[in-house]
């Protein structure tokens, strides 16, 4: 449906004169009060810079000629830790861009934002998943819509390498140990890389490895029960997660390919690991979707920019579970608040929420969407066509990543730093109290 078209039918606004789309590099944060009919900017704030916010403002384009709405996005590195205070200060933006479930939860708390408007509601229903609607969801109020959405758990490797190695891409877990040896015999040396340290938190690259194993071991139903807390990181389920990772982690013959031993993934980069795949020094990592762009930045043993394609220098395939066929998934977003309840801003809310939005930011490049009714071809590489795919799929079982749905006192406070604790020595049934301590705190 053409963009025109939509608005037509959905929430008719009068046109207001001419207005021009720009990025605010620095603005002044609406009063998140509203009313009336004559505004015409909408201020957006969220934590998305550089060339990822020039694309967000590009995205915004055809909207404001189309409707006379100017969309003003203020990007700010430190939005996580400045909003709630900017909130509570009467300080807040019209919209904000939230990229966890848990400070969205935070925010609802301060009784600020707004209840997402009926057409917007409508647009989720009709656009996404019921589990993605359930993470902007509060008290059975609906307060916020998902926009773009990143994909964890895969594991990129070099297609070259399986070719000259004679093997393929797992389908089962016990595939996936089996092509690690064989990887080892052939090499001589360890087949896995990893890098748990990170400027903001170091260890969080290792709760997703966790949290993709008790989705895979345990389902989606004890996973739901984890994040809510009613199963304990000390409960069995939790341990056989933390001791199937450790049997590729915490083995010394399998890691710390390129870099040393299995110490050295907690001074090793989350983000370095792309140079030690690209060059061949190391066979798998696992990392989620955004990996891909880390690419762009490093050279294979060659020096050339790697590609990544199913015949290229590098590509991925997704964790695989403990039986052939079934796909569960996890992976993050933002999610779209609004603390403002005029036309204008309702009507930037509505638009966030369609396929056109998702439509326009996708074919910029670089991101994906789990918009069901988004076009996946738009994507700008094959990769994110097919992560885009598997997000959209019907039969995917997917769930946010947990770490940001616990309190952060665990998600982002004793899960991380127990993660590094544990790649040091220290023993799973402290580290496993230990996180769970975090719940007291």
């Amino acid at each position: 449906m053409a963009l025109s078209q939509r608005y037509r039918l959905l929430a008719p606004l009068a046109l207001v004169g001419a207005a021009t789309l720009v990025l605010a590099g620095c603005t002044e944060a609406g009063s998140g009060d509203g009313g009336g009919d004559s505004k015409t900017t909408v201020r957006i704030s969220g934590g998305i810079t550089g060339i990822e916010a020039e694309d967000l403002n590009d995205t915004f384009a055809d909207f404001t000629e189309e409707t006379g709405i100017t969309v003003e996005y203020t990007g700010d590195k430190s939005f996580e830790g400045n909003i709630v205070t900017k909130v509570t200060g009467g300080d807040a933006p019209d919209i904000a861009i939230v990229p966890q479930p848990g400070l969205l939860k935070t925010l609802v708390d301060t009784g600020k934002v707004k209840a997402a408007p009926e057409a917007v509601e409508a647009a989720v229903d009709e656009n996404w998943s019921a589990d993605w609607k359930k993470y902007g969801t509060f008290d059975d109020t609906f307060y916020a819509a998902p926009m773009l959405a990143n994909l964890k758990g895969y594991v990129w490797y070099s297609p070259s390498s399986f070719a000259e190695w004679g093997v393929e891409v797992p389908k089962t877990w016990d595939d996936l140990i089996t092509l690690t040896d064989t990887i080892v015999e052939k090499t001589g040396g360890p087949a896995w890389c990893a890098g748990f340290a990170s400027d903001a938190a170091s260890g969080w690259p290792g709760t997703d490895w966790i949290e993709d194993l008790v989705l895979r071991q345990s389902g989606a139903d004890v996973y739901d029960k984890w994040v809510d807390g009613d199963v304990k990181f000390t409960d069995p389920e939790i341990k056989d997660a933390f001791d199937a990772v450790g049997s590729i982690l915490l083995n010394p013959d399998y890691v710390n390919a390129g870099y040393g031993d299995v110490k050295s993934i907690n001074s090793t980069a989350f983000g370095d690991v792309a140079a030690a795949v690209a060059d061949k020094s190391c066979a798998l990592t696992h990392q989620a979707s955004f990996l891909s762009a880390n690419f762009l930045d490093v050279q294979t043993a060659e020096g050339e920019t790697p590609t990544v394609a199913p015949d290229g220098d590098v590509y991925a395939f997704i964790l695989p579970g403990m039986t052939e066929g079934e796909l569960q998934v996890e992976g993050g977003g933002e999610f779209v608040a609004g603390f403002s309840d005029d036309e204008a801003t309702q009507k930037v809310l509505e638009f966030m929420a369609s396929p056109e939005f998702a439509d326009a930011r996708v074919k910029l490049g670089g991101v994906i969407s789990a918009n069901k009714n988004a076009d996946a071809s738009l994507a700008s590489s094959e990769f994110l066509q097919e992560a885009m795919e598997i997000m959209q799929d019907d039969s995917t079982v997917f769930r946010f990543d947990a770490s940001d749905l616990m309190p952060s006192t665990v998600g982002s406070g004793s899960f991380w730093k127990g993660m590094v604790d544990w790649v040091d020595g220290k023993d799973t049934d402290t580290v496993l109290s230990d996180i769970q301590a975090g719940y007291e705190n």
